[in-house]
């Protein structure tokens, strides 16, 4: 049953499984204002509704997430400040939802994840990724900071020194590289992606869900501060965004040139 009202995303719901395809792919699926608040309408509605008993975040197109639309950025001039500010504010609210909903949640993860794309992994509680999928934070490469729970989850996900090369070198990791460091739990070929993720969401959905979210509650409760960590996430990047280097980063990043800091 499809039940989008959207023009950025997707959601359907079959079988008890809801699947949020994030669809801007002409733009790769890049975080903008529009966005931010659908997938907070969408993740309310996911966490909201027992009919949802398991859910799968992937993108359209040949990308998962390139993380936040630096064009849109750079067109806000001197705003930049306050739109991150309300931009973080939807993103981080549809975080801490799908992060604290009954449902297990699941990326899929096709393409590129960048930036904020890899906070959309991060705060699944399983990934799933094609075999030609690269993952890169990419901040640091703008002159921003991170956001999108990047600085509370990975270091979870993946130990401090690690997160920290991936934050202050952008590298970028191959799916068989992220499995390696426990950023994803499976690598499937691409055309596959999709298939493995709604057999897993099958397998929830038909589990025990009260279960599943007692896990999750006692796992969350063992390090609670995540909201605190993302309100400073979204004050960093929009401070950042406003300072000479973010603005030169961005800057540069559009017109396909070496930032000069």
């Amino acid at each position: 049953m499809t039940l989008n009202t959207h023009q950025t995303l997707d959601i359907t719901v079959e079988n008890r499984v809801a699947t949020v395809t994030l669809n801007r792919a002409e733009g790769a699926n890049a975080l903008d204002m529009k966005m931010g608040r659908e997938l907070l309408e969408v993740a309310l509605r996911c966490e909201a509704d027992p009919g949802v008993r398991a859910v799968v975040v992937t993108g359209a197109g040949k990308h998962f997430c390139f993380g936040g639309d630096l064009r849109g950025m750079a067109d806000k001039g001197d705003a930049v400040g306050g739109y991150l500010n309300e931009l973080t504010t939807h993103i981080h609210s549809a975080i801490t939802a799908f992060t604290r909903m009954r449902a297990p949640v699941i990326a899929a993860v096709n393409g590129t994840a960048a930036g904020g794309g890899v906070g959309l992994v991060c705060m699944a509680d399983l990934a799933i990724a094609g075999r030609g999928s690269k993952f890169s934070l990419a901040y640091t490469g703008v002159g921003l900071a991170p956001d999108c729970s990047t600085s509370f989850l990975l270091p979870r996900i993946v130990g401090r020194r690690r997160a920290l090369e991936l934050l202050l070198t952008n590298r970028t990791l191959s799916a068989d590289e992220a499995l390696d460091w426990g950023l994803v739990n499976q690598v499937v070929e691409d055309a596959e992606v999709l298939t493995q993720a709604h057999a897993l969401a099958a397998r929830f959905a038909a589990g025990p869900t009260d279960s599943y979210a007692a896990v999750k509650r006692l796992i969350e409760a063992s390090d609670p501060g995540l909201e605190g960590q993302m309100a400073r996430e979204g004050r960093a990047i929009a401070a950042q965004a406003m300072h000479s280097n973010g603005v030169e980063g961005v800057r540069a990043f559009l017109e396909k040139r070496k930032a000069k800091y």
